[in-house]
C-alpha cells in the first residue's frame, strides 16, 4: 500500500481523475454517510461535494489528507490532525479513515491504519486518538480490534453528533 498526501493544484482544484476516484470511494460508503449526514443525499454524492469537503479538511491548520493506493487504485482516504483544537488534548487524531466499500474486509483498512500510526510514531508522537460516531458498530469494532481503547464519550465539534472517543498508545 502506498500513501500519498493529497495536494491540490495551485488553483486549489484536484486532478479530475483523482476526484473521480475519490467520489466513487465516498459514494461506496453509503451507510457511513447516511449515519454521518455529511452529504445532503448519501445516494447521490457528487464530485463538487467531495472537492468542497476535502478543501474544508485541508484548510484546518495541522491537518493532512492521505490517499491510499493498492495496485495503482485508490482504496482509501484518511484525514489526520497533528493536534486536537482542545489544548488539554496532547494527542494527534485520525478524523476519518475510509476504505472503498468494495475493498473492505481485505486488509486494506488494517494496513492503512497501521501506516498512519507509523507516520505519527516516526514523528515522535506517543498516542493517537479518534472518535467513532455512535451507531457505527462496525467502525467501533474495527478500531477496538486494532487496539484502540474507549476513553470517553462526547459530541463531535463539527456537527454535535454523539461519538465514542478511543485512544491507542504508539509505544
Amino acid at each position: 500500500m502506498i500513501l500519498e498526501p493529497l495536494v491540490p493544484a495551485e488553483s486549489g482544484a484536484l486532478p479530475g481523475e483523482l476526484l473521480t476516484e475519490l467520489t466513487a470511494l465516498y459514494a461506496s460508503n453509503h451507510a457511513f454517510h447516511a449515519l454521518s449526514g455529511d452529504f445532503p443525499d448519501p445516494d447521490d454524492i457528487r464530485p463538487e461535494q467531495v472537492a468542497a469537503a476535502l478543501a474544508d479538511e485541508l484548510a484546518v491548520p495541522g491537518s493532512e489528507v492521505l490517499v491510499a493506493r493498492s495496485a495503482g487504485r485508490v482504496v482509501g482516504i484518511a484525514v489526520t490532525l497533528d493536534h486536537h483544537p482542545d489544548p488539554a488534548d496532547p494527542d494527534p487524531w485520525i478524523g476519518l479513515l475510509m476504505v472503498d466499500a468494495g475493498q473492505q474486509r481485505s486488509g486494506h483498512g488494517r494496513a492503512f491504519a497501521t501506516r498512519v500510526e507509523e507516520r505519527f510514531r516516526a514523528a515522535g508522537r506517543t498516542a493517537l486518538r479518534l472518535a467513532v460516531l455512535d451507531g457505527n458498530a462496525g467502525g467501533l469494532a474495527f478500531w477496538q480490534a486494532l487496539g484502540y481503547e474507549i476513553i470517553g464519550h462526547r459530541e463531535d465539534r463539527a456537527a454535535n453528533r454523539p461519538c465514542t472517543v478511543l485512544r491507542k498508545p504508539l509505544s
